[in-house]
Order: C-alpha cells, then sequence, then structure tokens
C-alpha cells in the first residue's frame, strides 16, 4: 500500500488533531475589530466545544489505534 496499512488512523489523527486546534484557536483568539456589520463578535460558544471534544476524541482515537 502506498503510505502503509494504517492511512485511515493517520488521516483521522491529522483532521481531528486541526478539528481541535483549529477551533479552540477560534475560542482563545476572537478577532479584534469587525470588517463588516455582518461579522459575528465572538463565535459559537456551543458549537466551536462540541468541534473540540469530536477533534479532541477522534485524534485519541487514531493515536492509540497506532501504537496498538
Amino acid at each position: 500500500m502506498f503510505l502503509g496499512e494504517d492511512i485511515l488512523a493517520w488521516m483521522v489523527l491529522a483532521i481531528g488533531g486541526a478539528m481541535a486546534a483549529g477551533n479552540l484557536a477560534a475560542l482563545l483568539f476572537p478577532p479584534r475589530k469587525k470588517h463588516n456589520k455582518k461579522d459575528l463578535p465572538r463565535v459559537p460558544l456551543v458549537r466551536c466545544m462540541l468541534f473540540v471534544i469530536i477533534g479532541a476524541v477522534s485524534s485519541v482515537w487514531a493515536f492509540v489505534s497506532l501504537l496498538v
């Protein structure tokens, strides 16, 4: 196989980690100034926390499956 037998676990690790890190960064560092009237002052808290949890769980699952 091209990248090994566990390509799916590597992809889930990368996508889950990016999902968790990106949403966590959006929560911790909101935009400083508005560019137009349609911009949100802050990101939706519940949606971002849900995406952080989903990304973290999938990353941990992929990491453990790579170790085993």
